[in-house]
């Protein structure tokens, strides 16, 4: 019943199918066998084996921890076995849609990027906070955190008189602030070609 209500969370979201749901470990690796799924969600506790003996013989595939094991030698097994995640049971419907949207932007970062990578690249993609870079004479740490923080709670791209109206400062202040933190790789530069004229600069916050 359970899997049928997860597979049904999954089903519901933009881009990702459901190919096979099973109830054993056995079951999911002939069905990763059969379907060569992109990625897998799977429980620790199953009936014929641990679900960490599953994640250490599964290979060309992700994995998704989903289980209502929570200790921390379990969580470190899951981790080092290379599960992308671990969700703890039970969850809403929303907190796995959250895990999946950020697998699937992920998996996007990565076709982007290209054949190589750059140090900023797999920065952001394993989520290591970028090393600041210094501040330029005449910006100040608090303005640079309340223009960070605008353009993160945004949840969308902006221009620089949007981040300044938001954050109430002048437009050429703020767009100095965007400017550092693209440079820093918290954000980044994307312009919006029109019809006609220079494009606009957005800026897009990545943390």
């Amino acid at each position: 019943m359970v899997a049928r209500v997860h597979s049904a969370y999954v089903a519901r979201v933009p881009g990702f199918e459901v190919v096979a749901t099973v109830g054993n470990g056995a079951g999911a690796l002939a069905a990763v066998s059969e379907h060569r799924p992109d990625l897998v969600l799977l429980d620790i506790y199953l009936p014929d084996m641990s679900g960490l003996a599953v994640l250490q013989a599964l290979s060309g595939v992700d994995v998704l921890v989903i289980s209502a094991a929570r200790d921390v030698p379990t969580v470190r097994a899951a981790m080092r076995g290379g599960a992308i995640n671990y969700l703890i049971k039970p969850f809403t419907a929303d907190a796995l849609t959250e895990r999946l949207g950020h697998y699937a932007d992920t998996r996007r970062r990565l076709t982007a990027i290209g054949p190589e990578a750059r140090q900023d690249d797999v920065d952001r993609l394993f989520g290591t906070p970028a090393a600041a870079a210094p501040l330029p004479k005449g910006l100040s740490p608090a303005t640079c955190a309340l223009v960070a923080d605008t353009l993160r709670d945004a949840g969308r791209d902006l221009s620089a008189a949007e981040t300044a109206q938001l954050a109430g400062l002048s437009r050429v202040s703020a767009r100095r602030y965007l400017e550092h933190l693209c440079a820093g790789g918290r954000a980044e530069l994307r312009p919006r070609y029109g019809t006609a004229g220079r494009p606009e600069h957005r800026y897009r916050w990545l943390g």
